[in-house]
């Protein structure tokens, strides 16, 4: 407004579209009824109650007025956003793309560390913009009200810690609490090198994506949000059972991060705990497509609740019914691979020692009155064979590291 002021008393702009044209975007606040009101503070006498608001509005000096026409037009060109007076939201978006960006870097070990570190970041502006816009106070003030400096007297604004806890937050208790959650792990990670986090914290940095994309458009409209921005990364293999195994065991997370991340979790109830606005997880399943038309949808979002939903709450590996043993099958195949001697006490012996009959282990299922064995149990048993190939081969017995597998039974 300051702006426009000095416009109209420069004499230069003759009409109000030559005004507003300088101020053409999508998120401008001036239009023709503005700038009725600021001439009317210039005309003086009797104003009416929409023009009051610019009577302390300042006159910009020249030198600021030529400033800003030698600059213009200063605004981002994707989103329309101008650099200057909504430099914060412009930054904030950059700041979380960056961070994407850098977790998804194929050829980097710090992935975790530099998320964390850019997304909060990207928090901190965003907060900052919602409250500057709405006139609410975020610096540090000393006891008397005046604010806090820095060292080179700039004025100290809230970090992201006391964003959060103002009462004027817009965000919900489970992103916050996904928020305190990172912040507690950068914390740790600024004081010590950490190794090997990024599968830990994952599904808490996929929430915080999807959160901020949400309250970026919440709170300032749906054409900042950034998932048309930002596309799907692409990795040269699958996973197998094996590796996911390896990626999940997290042997060597570091002790403290293991112990904040126990402490923490352990005060949530389930529904917080499962909630995807503090930690989104996902199952991978292998999709093969009936209608031709979505054949190259790469994922597909299945609706929390639903009974698909209910299905896949597991990491599948392929998208069919699986095969399943009775003992004797079990019992021929690896027969066939040369441990001859690997009979049903054995075998009783083996399943007992590990459990392998409760369902939650996954090796089987009761069908009617009969127990089938799945493949995973399968490999358990030609793993232990193996192991234990001089009590299972006869001595004269030559290897035969392949045989074909038995025929699925009906359930």
């Amino acid at each position: 407004m300051s702006l426009v002021k000095a416009m109209l008393l420069c004499g230069d702009f003759k009409k109000d579209q030559d005004i507003l044209a300088y101020f053409t975007r999508p998120s401008r606040s001036i239009n023709h009824a503005r700038i009725s009101e600021i001439k009317e503070v210039i005309k003086g006498g009797e104003l009416s109650v929409a023009a009051q608001k610019y009577v302390e509005q300042p006159i910009a000096s020249n030198g600021t007025l030529q400033r800003f026409l030698e600059t213009w037009p200063n605004i981002d060109p994707k989103t329309g956003l101008h650099l200057d007076s909504e430099e914060l939201l412009v930054k904030s978006r950059e700041a979380m793309m960056a961070a994407v960006q850098a977790f998804n870097n194929p050829t980097a070990y710090f992935k975790s560390e530099n998320f964390i570190v850019l997304a909060s970041i990207a928090w901190v502006y965003l907060l900052h913009h919602f409250y500057r816009n709405h006139d609410f106070d975020y610096v540090y003030r000393e006891e008397d009200g005046t604010p806090k400096l820095t060292k080179h007297g700039a004025e100290r604004h809230f970090d992201l810690t006391a964003c959060l806890a103002m009462t004027e937050c817009p965000l919900d208790e489970h992103t916050v609490r996904n928020l305190t959650y990172l912040l507690e792990i950068r914390h740790e990670i600024e004081h010590q090198c950490t190794s090997r986090i990024d599968d830990a914290v994952s599904a808490k940095l996929q929430a915080c994506c999807l959160n901020y994309n949400h309250w970026v458009a919440n709170l300032f409209g749906r054409q900042y949000a950034l998932d048309r921005e930002m596309s799907l990364a692409l990795q040269f293999s699958g996973i197998s059972m094996d590796q996911r195994k390896e990626l999940t065991r997290y042997d060597d997370l570091p002790g403290n991060i293991r112990a904040f991340n126990a402490e923490f979790e352990d005060g949530l109830s389930d529904e917080d705990y499962n909630d995807p606005r503090y930690a989104y997880r996902v199952a991978l399943v292998q999709k093969k497509v009936n209608n031709r038309n979505k054949a190259d949808e790469v994922v597909e979002i299945v609706k929390a609740g639903s009974d698909d939903e209910v299905e896949i709450n597991r990491i599948l590996i392929q998208d069919r019914e699986r095969q399943k043993y009775r003992w004797t099958e079990i019992r021929d195949y690896v027969h066939r691979l040369g441990f001859t001697r690997f009979q049903q006490h054995h075998h009783a012996q083996l399943w007992n020692d590990l459990d392998a009959k409760n369902p939650g282990k996954g090796y089987g299922v009761m069908v009617a009155t009969s127990w089938f064995w799945y493949d995973t149990w399968l490999e358990v048993v030609i793993e232990h064979c193996e192991e234990h190939a001089v009590d299972y081969r006869d001595d004269v017995a030559m290897e035969a590291p392949t045989a074909p597998r038995p025929a699925p039974q009906p359930a």
